[in-house]
């Protein structure tokens, strides 16, 4: 299969001189489209930074990352800004939805952001939502829903410009066991269902055999 992301000889590192810290080192890898890989390794290892790199929300110190074959870091901010908005989609351990805001509301906002008429915005999230199961909990601020159905709406609203890629920091690491099955089991559906390729950082051994591949990192280094 053809690799939809790459990254080549990545590092990144912090600081300088006597107080630079290394935290990637050397980092080549290879996902393949509708893949679906676990990042592990133990806290302070890089998995968080790497995942950050790969999805553009921050820039390596030196090596590439190609996404189709392009060299992602050459664009501008901006240009970067739209690319990794309607490529990509992130789901992070802690849901980061806004509080006054409904189920539908926090969904429909990266759509909204993008042009999209309201209109037109709420049928693709509430279409997202029921598929997430959570179509009778549209109205309802984060306030009023359950950990689990928190996180599934930063699914659904990670879901909404239909990507390519899914990138998931410990999506599960704030819930209990029952209700982190309930997610794993669901990534598993989204990826088995849209084709999305798939990639989790995770302590969650389960989750992690789960995959199709696993990337272990080693203080900054695949091991």
């Amino acid at each position: 299969m053809a690799a939809l992301l790459e990254a080549k000889d990545l590092c990144k590192s912090f600081g300088a001189g006597a107080g630079k810290v290394e935290v990637l080192k050397d980092i080549n890898l290879s996902v393949a489209a509708g893949e679906t890989v676990a990042l592990v390794g133990a806290s302070g290892a890089g998995k968080s930074t790497l995942l950050h790199i790969l999805g553009t929300l921050d820039r390596p110190t030196s090596g590439k990352v190609l996404f189709g074959g392009e060299e992602v870091f050459r664009q501008s901010d901006n240009a970067l800004a739209r690319f990794r908005n309607r490529t990509i989609g992130f789901v992070f351990q802690f849901h980061h939805l806004l509080p006054e805001f409904s189920a539908l509301e926090n969904t429909i906002m990266p759509l909204l952001i993008s042009g999209m008429k309201r209109n037109e915005a709420e049928e693709i999230a509430a279409k997202l939502l029921g598929e997430v199961g959570l179509s009778h909990r549209l109205t309802h601020k984060p306030g009023e829903l359950s950990g689990g159905e928190q996180q599934r709406v930063a699914i659904a609203r990670a879901l909404v410009h239909s990507p390519k890629l899914l990138l998931a920091d410990e999506p599960t690491g704030n819930l209990d066991m029952k209700t982190s099955e309930g997610v794993h089991d669901l990534l598993s559906e989204i990826h088995d269902t849209k084709g999305v390729t798939l990639m989790i950082v995770t302590h969650n051994e389960r989750l992690a055999a789960g995959m199709g591949k696993t990337i272990r990192l080693v203080d900054g280094r695949i091991e």
